[in-house]
């Protein structure tokens, strides 16, 4: 059961708390409760796949940003069968708020990269919010250079409210360690999986968030600007983000009709954030079907079909 509610789960969470307590009471005493718990068990399925399949697009940016949602490391040590981290950009510093290093998954080896949110005040401030730094960016390029040297694929598992943009990442270049990132990202010459787990908001999620694959899990959301943010600028009314998300078409179906996704990924049932272990094996199971399909290719159709599809995401019609 979550710890946190949101408002269109409360018919969830209240038929959770019945079994939970028809539960008690069934072992407490010699009333047999079975084929009534079934009953609301079944009752809870429906219930969870009816709000589940008509959740506005704001209700799905809510969910991507569900306080027990799942980041980056639990993912990772839940899938992996083993996982090094390594640090530093070898200029500046390490950054908290990504993470990156050399993980495997049956016999398949890949360098893995992802932001990091925390959970309490004190991990946030540890992360940084989840918001990286030039530095971040740099050691992910170190990170994909050296996966491009010993020949593995890349993983980025995206899930940031944005880049840093205080007056020292500035200062440490922010923009052009994002630029630099786009460019080799490009044409790094080894297979590139993006896949989007939680937030993907501005040139923060695109950072580390060009690749061969775009893959979203059914409650993400992915755009230059958080409805909040768009809201404010365009409607002067930062309330007014329900409207905003409705206007950006920021969900995962959203950027699969414009043709930017590639792949949504079904979570377990009521969101990711009531399964971790089913949500990591889902993961698991599409970063080695990626992997082997992009095996396939040789290094010059994989950077051909890359290119052809960066440059189609600035089609337009005059």
């Amino acid at each position: 059961m979550a710890k946190t509610v949101l408002d269109f789960e409360k018919p969830i969470h209240d038929l959770e708390q019945k079994i939970v307590e028809m539960e008690i009471m069934s072992n407490d005493s010699e009333v047999d409760m079975k084929k009534e718990i079934e009953k609301l068990r079944k009752k809870l399925v429906d219930q969870s796949k009816k709000i589940h399949q008509n959740l506005s697009r704001w209700q799905r940016v809510e969910l991507a940003r569900h306080a027990d949602r799942p980041h980056t490391l639990d993912i990772v040590e839940l899938m992996c069968d083993s996982w090094v981290e390594l640090h530093g950009d070898r200029h500046y510093g390490d950054d908290k708020a990504i993470i990156g290093g050399i993980a495997r998954i049956g016999d398949q080896r890949m360098v893995l990269l992802g932001q990091q949110k925390g959970r309490t005040t004190k991990d946030n401030l540890y992360r940084n919010f989840g918001m990286p730094l030039p530095e971040g960016y740099r050691k992910a390029l170190r990170l994909m250079k050296m996966a491009e040297k010993f020949d593995l694929p890349v993983v980025s598992l995206v899930d940031t409210i944005g880049a840093y943009p205080g007056l020292e990442a500035e200062e440490r270049g922010q923009a052009e360690a994002i630029a630099k990132n786009l460019f080799e990202m490009s044409r790094l010459r080894v297979p590139i999986i993006i896949i989007v787990i939680g937030e993907g908001a501005s040139g923060g999620a695109l950072g580390i968030g060009v690749g061969d694959r775009l893959i979203m899990l059914e409650n993400t959301w992915y755009s230059v600007i958080s409805p909040e943010g768009c809201a404010s600028i365009l409607y002067r009314d930062a309330s007014k983000k329900e409207k905003a998300a409705e206007a950006m078409q920021v969900t995962a179906g959203d950027l699969l009709k414009m043709k930017l996704a590639d792949r949504i990924v079904e979570e377990p049932l009521g969101g990711a954030h009531r399964d971790f272990k089913g949500t990591a094996s889902i993961i698991k199971n599409v970063i080695l079907e990626e992997i082997e399909a992009l095996r396939k290719l040789t290094v010059d159709e994989l950077l051909e079909q890359r290119t052809e599809k960066i440059d189609q995401m600035g089609d337009w019609e005059g």
